[in-house]
C-alpha cells in the first residue's frame, strides 16, 4: 500500500470507528436503559466491536508509517490500540451474554484510547508527517479524555452529558474531522525517497 493510500485508509478508519462507536454505544445504552429489543442490542455490540477492529487497523497502518522514523515509541501505538480492542470487545460481549453492562465501561475504554492517543500525537509532532497544530489538538483532546476518567469516577463531571461532554470535544474534532480531512486532502508529509540510480543497458 502506497503512503497516499495508507493515509486515506487511516482517515476512513478514524471516521468509521467514531461513527460506529457512537451508534453502537447508543443502541447498547438503550437496552441498558430498558429497551428490551435484543436485536438492537446485538447490532449495537456488533458495531462496537467493529469500531474496535477499526481502531486496531489504525494502529497497524500508523505503525507502518511511523516505524520508518526509528522511534522506538512507535510500537506502543498499535499495542495500545489492540488493548483498546480487547477491552471494547470484552465489555461488549459481556453485555450481550450477561445482559448487563460492565460498570464504567466507557471509562475503561477511554484509558487505552487516551494513552494511545498521546503516543500517536507525540510521534506526529516530532515526525511532522502532519502539521504540528493538528498534533497539538490531538494531544489536548487525549489529555482531557484521560483527565475526565478520574473526574467522572469522583462524580465531578459526567462525560455523557452537559459540560462534561466538552472534555470529549477536542478529541472528537481531531478524530472525525481535522486529521481525516488532512489525510484525505494532503496525506502524510514524508521525506522524499532518494531517486534510484539508472544503469545504462549498453
Amino acid at each position: 500500500m502506497s503512503p497516499r493510500m495508507t493515509a486515506v485508509a487511516v482517515g476512513i478508519l478514524f471516521v468509521y470507528q467514531m461513527i460506529s462507536a457512537i451508534f453502537g454505544h447508543s443502541l447498547s445504552q438503550a437496552f441498558i436503559d430498558g429497551n428490551p429489543d435484543k436485536a438492537a442490542l446485538t447490532l449495537g455490540v456488533a458495531l462496537t466491536i467493529s469500531s474496535g477492529l477499526a481502531v486496531a487497523g489504525i494502529g497497524l497502518l500508523m505503525y507502518r508509517v511511523l516505524k520508518g522514523f526509528g522511534h522506538k515509541a512507535a510500537i506502543w501505538y498499535p499495542i495500545l490500540r489492540f488493548v483498546e480492542l480487547a477491552v471494547t470487545a470484552t465489555c461488549a460481549v459481556y453485555l450481550l451474554i450477561q445482559l448487563e453492562a460492565v460498570p464504567n465501561t466507557m471509562l475503561w475504554v477511554y484509558i487505552p484510547t487516551g494513552i494511545g492517543g498521546l503516543v500517536l500525537n507525540y510521534l506526529l509532532f516530532v515526525t511532522r508527517i502532519v502539521p504540528r497544530p493538528i498534533a497539538v489538538l490531538g494531544f489536548v483532546g487525549y489529555v482531557l479524555l484521560l483527565l475526565g476518567v478520574p473526574l467522572e469516577l469522583l462524580g465531578i463531571v459526567d462525560m455523557d452529558m452537559g459540560p462534561g461532554m466538552l472534555m470529549l470535544a477536542p478529541g472528537g474534532l481531531f478524530e472525525v474531522l481535522v486529521l481525516p480531512v488532512w489525510l484525505f486532502v494532503k496525506g502524510f508529509r514524508l521525506p522524499q525517497a532518494s531517486q534510484p540510480t539508472r544503469v545504462s543497458a549498453t
